[in-house]
């Protein structure tokens, strides 16, 4: 297990990371590794596979993302670089929000000493990712169904790739991507390194461990569960027809908030109803066309916004780091969904907060579901104006 202490008094240098890329992670605002980085870190560089297993949010990207920059340094780095050269690595992602997030992590990272990236993902037209294959790329970072299409059309060859990572292997199987991400990893190169991050070890996720990667090194990070947590979660009993009300005045704080609605209807209504409450709101669901959800998601990180109500689909794709309240205006059905929804705060060594609202008839499924998760939180009776909403609406 992985904890804080791990990481204590090292620098990127220590850990193997060329002096230009340790300057640009400087500058990204990475000044020191944080203990799941300086845990990965060496095993990859050494060719090692990996086995991560953590949250969110824990510095996971550049976990993976320096040393594959930095092996592909090693073999060959920029020196083959001809136009039209076959990519040398992969990263997969479940949705193209998360693609494009790594992306921002990996692609100034690359470009400190020369190589380049791409995102091959769907609901964008592909000809541009295309022509930047053709031009030649070294790390390609995708989804499994843009990549599967581009092989299909004999525009993509992974052949060349000798490191390859899958990151939230448990959503991309939730999605039903385990086949595709077999077929994918089977056009790779033969004998290469594989790095897989996953928040859980389901069936389909403990597959892909035990087809693809020998004897890995596993590295598990401190979970929600640990004291060492920065998020609080409580829990609220309410009346639902004090719901409306009561999220009002928890979103009406200073901090960023997310708030998770199960349907795209309420989502809407719930972003409406703020709006309409002077509090600065936008939604996120799957019926929104990908410009409109990175439009969505843009006004949150650029803070035009304070507020955001997603439905589950598309908030795998929020990595937004100063997330300060999660509130559950509808409860999750299974804890994996509860720990996906409040690894969006808490983030990156910030403290956040998760609340749920239920009503009183739920308390007792509420508690299994946070007995599975191994979470503890503070369960009280609130409604509308109590001290304990104005307390976490001042969050």
């Amino acid at each position: 297990m992985i904890t804080a202490g791990d990481a204590d008094g090292k620098t990127w240098a220590d850990l193997g990371i060329g002096d230009n890329m340790s300057r640009q992670l400087v500058a990204m605002g990475a000044e020191t590794p944080f203990p799941i980085q300086a845990a990965t870190i060496p095993d990859v560089l050494a060719g090692k596979d990996v086995l991560g297993r953590g949250k969110t949010g824990s510095g996971k990207t550049i976990a993976f993302g320096a040393p594959l920059v930095e092996r592909l340094m090693e073999n060959m780095g920029g020196a083959g670089r001809k136009p039209g050269r076959k990519p040398r690595a992969l990263i997969l992602a479940p949705t193209r929000e998360l693609a494009m997030q790594i992306d921002r992590t990996v692609q100034p990272i690359a470009r400190s000493v020369g190589l380049f990236t791409t995102t091959i993902v769907g609901g964008v037209p592909q000809y541009k990712q295309v022509s930047t294959l053709q031009r030649g790329v070294d790390i390609v970072i995708a989804t499994p169904g843009r990549v599967e299409d581009l092989i299909e059309q004999g525009r993509l060859d992974l052949s060349e790739v000798f490191v390859t990572v899958l990151d939230e292997a448990d959503h991309m199987c939730d999605l039903g991507f385990l086949e595709p991400v077999q077929r994918i990893l089977e056009e790779t190169k033969a004998g290469g390194q594989k790095l897989l991050f996953s928040a859980t070890l389901d069936k389909g996720v403990a597959t892909l461990v035990k087809q693809f990667l020998k004897d890995p090194s596993v590295h598990e990070v401190a979970g929600e569960d640990q004291a060492s947590s920065t998020i609080d979660h409580r829990v609220l009993l309410i009346e639902q027809r004090d719901k409306g009300a009561i999220i009002e005045q928890l979103a009406g704080g200073e901090g960023k908030t997310l708030i998770f609605a199960r349907t795209r209807a309420f989502a809407e209504q719930l972003a409406d109803q703020l709006e309409d409450a002077g509090i600065p709101a936008t939604s996120l669901h799957g019926d929104l066309n990908q410009s409109r959800r990175t439009r969505n998601l843009q006004l949150l990180t650029s803070g035009r916004v304070n507020v955001l109500v997603a439905t589950d689909v598309a908030a795998r794709g929020i990595h937004v780091d100063d997330i300060s309240l999660v509130i559950q205006a509808d409860a999750p059905d299974e804890y994996k969904t509860y720990l996906h929804r409040s690894g969006r705060t808490g983030r990156a060594g910030k403290v956040g907060t998760v609340v749920t609202l239920i009503s009183k008839s739920r308390r007792r499924r509420m508690d299994e579901l946070l007995g599975r998760a191994e979470i503890k939180a503070s369960v009280e009776i609130a409604g509308p104006g109590d001290r304990v909403i104005e307390e976490l609406a001042a969050l």
